[in-house]
């Protein structure tokens, strides 16, 4: 178990920002909006705007703080006693504020853009059922990014030069599966930072891994013209 400081919390921190705010970004370039969103967004490129990222930084931080980035990753390393809890804690902490202000950086730069997206912000996508649907993509890819970095980092027969392509990939594959579903959050503090500065918060329950069998709230969809588009249950995503 190693000792943290503040170094590495500090890593976290602004780790999280550059990986929120690119991620942000991208989303507000690439992202479609209205009912038919999912169709018309580009997940290739966001996905493979993840997976570059990803990469960069856990080469960038990894060496100082493990590269976490996600209170997901924090807890697993928690669980499997790789990390004191208390700094675990103080982790997340940090991670949650890099995120706030990766999306508070997007929102500055990208105001009048941003804003049909919500600046980033993650929303179940109307080609679910529900927020329970929704609860289970965000498990399922949180669940494999996970186990990816446990597995990769810290598992003694691990090939550990090849962690950061094999996390960064898994993020973008996921991404462009689960990004026209849910937003491809899987990770708490990404989900937390958009939301709050967007006001957008998509349904909070499957994205903090909360399995709650409730539907998500009709929206209108601001690009409409008529008024029986602008009834449109489908978010845009």
């Amino acid at each position: 178990m190693q000792e943290r400081g503040l170094a590495a919390y500090l890593a976290e921190l602004i780790g999280t920002l550059l990986l929120v705010f690119f991620i942000t970004s991208v989303l507000v370039l690439f992202l479609s909006t209205g009912s038919q969103a999912q169709f018309g967004s580009d997940f290739a490129v966001i996905g493979l705007v993840h997976s570059f990222l990803l990469f960069g930084l856990i080469v960038m931080f990894g060496v100082v703080s493990g590269g976490h980035f996600n209170p997901a990753v924090t807890l697993g390393a928690i669980v499997i006693k790789r990390i004191k809890p208390l700094d675990g804690v103080i982790y997340m902490f940090a991670q949650l504020i890099g995120a706030v202000l990766g999306a508070w950086l997007t929102k500055g730069l990208l105001l009048d853009e941003g804003r049909a997206t919500h600046y980033g912000a993650a929303q179940v996508s109307g080609l679910l059922s529900g927020n329970f649907a929704g609860s289970i993509v965000e498990a399922v890819g949180t669940f494999c990014l996970v186990l990816v970095i446990l597995a990769a980092v810290y598992s003694k027969k691990s090939l550990k030069d090849w962690a950061p392509l094999a996390i960064g990939t898994t993020l973008g594959f996921i991404v462009m599966v689960g990004g026209p579903l849910t937003g491809g959050s899987f990770n708490p503090a990404r989900w937390f930072g958009p939301a709050l500065i967007g006001d957008e918060f998509g349904g909070v329950w499957p994205y903090l891994a909360v399995s709650a069998p409730t539907e998500p709230p009709k929206r209108v969809n601001p690009s409409a013209s008529t008024p029986s588009k602008s009834a449109d249950p489908k978010p845009a995503s």
